[in-house]
C-alpha cells in the first residue's frame, strides 16, 4: 500500500473492556462500524496510548489486532502502535511482527530514559532496519519526558526510507512548521496528535490528525480536518471552535478516561472501565462531558441540515 495511507483523519483507538476489566469484543466492533460508517475515518491507530496498551498483555493485544483486521476488513488502512525504551527488544518484536493486515507501524520516542537527540536517532535508525512497514515517529514529550527536536527528525526522515512520518503532540504548532518547511522526502507525512490544535499544526503543513475525540464525533472531526486539508482554515476553526470544550474536559481527567465515559454516555461502548493505574473520571466530569456531547451532537445535525 502507498506511503500515503496515513493522511487525514485518524482514529486512537480505544480498547473497551467489560465490567470485569476483560476485553469488550462487542463493543469494540459497535465502536469499528461507528468510525468506518460513511467512510468517515480516513486510518486506525490500534494499541495506542488511548488504547491502554501498556496494560494489555501480549496476548491480548495480539487477539485485539487481528479482531480489528478482521472487522475492519480493508475498509481503511491500520497502524499499530509499538514502542517502548528498551530498543533491542522494540526492534526485535516489529521484526516478529505479524505484518499481514497492517499499513504502518506508530512508534514512540523512548520513555523514562530521556535519551539524548542522538540516542534517539540511533533508536529510530534501529527499529527502522527491523522493520517491513512504514514507521510513524511519535513525539510526545508530556509523556515521555524528552522533545524529540525536528532536526532529529528531518535526519531521520531523509536518512530512512521506511521512516515515513511523525505525529507531532509537542504541542507547539511551528515544530511542525520546522519539520514541513525542511527538505523532506515526498511521502513524508507531519500528523497533529493534539484534536485541540489541529488547525494550527496543518496551517504549518501537517495533513491530518491522530485523535482521540474522533472516537465518538468521526464525520465531524473528519470534516474539520478535510476542511483544513483544503486550506479552509476559518471554516475548519468554526468547528475547531464548537469542539473546544469537550476536548478539553477530556483530557481534564485523564486519558482515555475522558473519552471512555464520552462513548458510553453515547452508547457506543456498554463500560467506562479502565485497567489500574487509570480510574473512571469523576460523576461531576460525566455529567459535564454528556452536556457537551449533546451540545456537540445538535450543532452537527444543524451542519447536517
Amino acid at each position: 500500500m502507498s506511503k500515503h495511507a496515513f493522511r487525514g483523519l485518524g482514529v486512537a483507538l480505544v480498547t473497551p473492556f467489560d465490567g470485569r476489566g476483560e476485553v469488550d469484543y462487542q463493543s469494540l466492533r459497535t465502536l469499528l462500524n461507528h468510525l468506518l460508517k460513511n467512510q468517515a475515518t480516513d486510518f486506525i491507530v490500534v494499541h495506542g496510548t488511548t488504547g491502554e496498551s501498556p496494560c494489555l498483555t501480549r496476548e491480548e493485544r495480539d487477539q485485539v489486532t487481528r479482531f480489528v483486521i478482521e472487522e475492519v476488513a480493508g475498509r481503511c488502512p491500520i497502524m499499530i502502535g509499538l514502542g517502548g525504551n528498551n530498543t533491542r527488544e522494540i526492534g526485535q518484536r516489529i521484526a516478529d511482527l505479524d505484518t499481514e493486515g497492517i499499513q504502518g507501524i506508530l512508534s514512540v520516542v523512548p520513555y523514562y530514559n530521556k535519551p539524548s537527540q542522538e540516542g534517539i536517532y540511533q533508536h529510530f535508525a534501529h527499529l527502522a532496519r527491523c522493520s517491513r512497514l512504514p514507521i510513524v515517529l511519535y513525539n510526545v514529550p508530556g509523556r515521555v519526558g524528552v522533545n524529540m527536536a525536528s532536526d532529529t527528525v528531518v535526519r531521520l526522515a531523509r536518512d530512512f526510507d521506511n521512516i515515513m512520518g511523525v505525529k507531532e503532540a509537542s504541542g507547539f504548532p511551528q515544530q511542525a512548521g520546522q519539520i514541513t518547511s525542511a527538505e523532506l522526502p515526498e511521502d513524508f507525512v507531519v500528523l497533529s496528535g493534539d484534536d485541540a490544535l489541529s488547525v494550527a499544526f496543518m496551517q504549518q503543513g501537517a495533513q491530518g490528525v491522530i485523535s482521540v475525540v474522533g472516537n465518538a464525533f468521526p464525520q465531524l472531526t473528519s470534516e474539520l480536518i478535510h476542511l483544513a486539508m483544503e486550506q479552509k482554515y476559518p471554516e475548519a476553526d468554526m468547528i475547531q471552535t464548537e469542539m473546544q470544550q469537550i476536548n478539553t474536559l477530556l483530557f481534564q481527567e485523564g486519558n482515555p478516561a475522558g473519552i471512555k465515559a464520552l462513548l458510553l454516555e453515547m452508547g457506543l461502548i456498554a463500560s467506562e472501565q479502565l485497567r489500574l493505574p487509570l480510574v473512571p473520571v469523576s460523576e461531576e466530569l460525566k455529567t459535564k462531558l454528556g452536556q457537551a456531547a449533546q451540545s456537540l451532537i445538535h450543532y452537527e445535525q444543524g451542519r447536517r441540515g
